[in-house]
């Protein structure tokens, strides 16, 4: 396990949660990097709680590594004490060995969190950045610049596999009715990164 597996939460300044509020942990699982993010949408605005990687080293055993992520979404669970999870669902590729592998990164974060009876849904990526971009075949880098504006975190570093954690738990608020801030409109992007979009 690497020095950094352990999870990261770099907190915009945000309070302690309230208590009338909706926490949904997103996560964006994968067997060599696990990202999450925890949201919290309350008092008329949603704002992100924390974000991060769960990383191991691909010279372990995959048991090893399911362990390392398990542990990981648990200690996440502990800090945050969200009261819903998102996960991004399956996504059949053409390498079956990678899609395997992936599938049981998905179960043991699922299983972090149904063991503490939290509401577990999933969300393909292209329905992901559909509702976040408007647009589902949105590079990882329009998503993540789509996710700081939403939550006006300019500021903030973070590495795009927490970016597509915070995703998916804002396309969950919005698919739940949860209030979730709607996109911005997609001209916006292109005005401001004329570079980041290809023909």
């Amino acid at each position: 396990m690497k020095k950094n597996s352990r999870p990261s939460t770099p907190d915009p300044g945000a309070s302690a949660p309230t208590a009338s509020s909706t926490i949904v942990l997103g996560i964006d699982p994968g067997t060599l990097i696990t990202g999450y993010g925890v949201i919290e949408r309350g008092r008329g605005r949603t704002r992100l709680l924390g974000c991060g990687t769960i990383r191991n080293d691909s010279r372990q055993p995959l048991a090893r590594r399911l362990k390392v992520i398990y542990t990981g979404i648990r200690e996440v669970i502990d800090q945050f004490h969200p009261s819903e999870c998102a996960i991004e669902s399956a996504f059949y590729g053409k390498n079956a060995q990678s899609a395997l592998k992936l599938g049981h990164a998905r179960g043991v974060s699922m299983l972090a969190a149904v063991e503490q009876d939290i509401p577990t849904s999933e969300y393909s990526p292209r329905e992901v950045k559909k509702a976040i971009v408007g647009k589902g075949t949105a590079s990882k880098e329009q998503v993540q610049y789509m996710v700081k504006r939403l939550l006006n975190l300019s500021d903030l570093r973070m590495p795009v596999d927490a970016s597509d954690a915070i995703a998916i738990a804002l396309c969950h608020l919005q698919r739940s009715g949860g209030g979730a801030v709607k996109s911005r409109d997609w001209k916006s992007y292109i005005a401001e990164h004329p570079e980041r979009v290809t023909s």
